[in-house]
């Protein structure tokens, strides 16, 4: 069945792939970007291609922004805006973790619930967040961004415990991804050393902390978008879609057994 599916996030990354994906498959796709020119490049290769795309300005935060979600009959929202604070929670100011809350769980959640209106009353839809496997385990310095996904994760969770509860065709569905070498990691990592200076608690480690950092994406990033891709096109193209959904399979599993002993 063809849908109506509103994306959020959609400029680059998982994000555009995954609005490319659904419009290929024949879908309407609303793929929403938080920059203008995102946006037109996407509307101009919807126009070249003859997809079902169509891509607007949309910020997560902003009340009149969120309300453009309601210009669409949507069977499927997809919550894939986000942004990525790091940086160590003894110091780090925390509008920058607030921020981080703004987009990734408070705008997201309040983008759901302007969805969720007309789901209710014609019962049926699925609302799907996407989380990460860092809102399942830590790590150091990676806790501002982290938070927000354990947060995400817990509140989608028990968003689909209340509406099964009260609508029988009105699903909620997590997709947690791995890393993959999109580009989203390297900034997200980078944002800490503007700021982490010389009065730093952590000044004389930052060295070794570049170096582990960027030696664990180079090995355990996925280069092929594929796997994550083909995850949530299923979840958004099922009828009830199962709560959680991961990959690449592999980081899934190393982090269930990290969980096992305790982590």
């Amino acid at each position: 069945m063809v849908k109506t599916i509103f994306i959020t996030g959609s400029g680059s990354g998982i994000g555009k792939a995954v609005a490319i994906a659904l419009a290929q498959r024949g879908h309407r796709v609303i793929a929403s970007a938080h920059h203008g020119a995102d946006a037109e490049k996407l509307n101009q290769m919807a126009r070249e291609d003859s997809l079902p795309l169509e891509s607007i300005v949309l910020d997560v935060t902003s009340a009149s922004d969120r309300k453009k979600i309601l210009a669409y009959d949507v069977d499927v929202l997809i919550n894939n805006a986000g942004i990525g604070e790091t940086g160590s929670l003894a110091e780090i100011n925390i509008e920058k973790v607030r921020q981080n809350f703004e987009v990734n769980v408070f705008g997201t959640f309040e983008l759901t619930q302007l969805a969720l209106k007309s789901m209710m009353k014609k019962d049926t839809g699925t609302v799907i967040f996407i989380s990460s496997l860092l809102g399942r385990t830590t790590s150091a310095f990676f806790g501002p961004y982290s938070m927000t996904k354990f947060a995400l994760s817990s509140g989608a969770e028990m968003l689909r415990d209340e509406l099964e509860k009260k609508k029988k065709n009105v699903q909620v569905a997590i997709i947690e991804p791995g890393a993959y070498a999109t580009g989203f990691n390297q900034k997200m990592m980078a944002k800490k050393y503007e700021w982490m200076g010389k009065s730093s608690y952590f000044y004389r480690l930052i060295g070794d902390i570049k170096k582990r950092e960027a030696k664990r994406f180079n090995l355990f990033e996925e280069k092929n978008l594929s796997s994550i891709v083909t995850k949530i096109v299923a979840a958004a193209e099922a009828d009830k879609p199962k709560l959680r959904s991961v990959a690449p399979w592999w980081q899934g599993l190393g982090v269930s057994i990290l969980r096992a002993f305790g982590k």
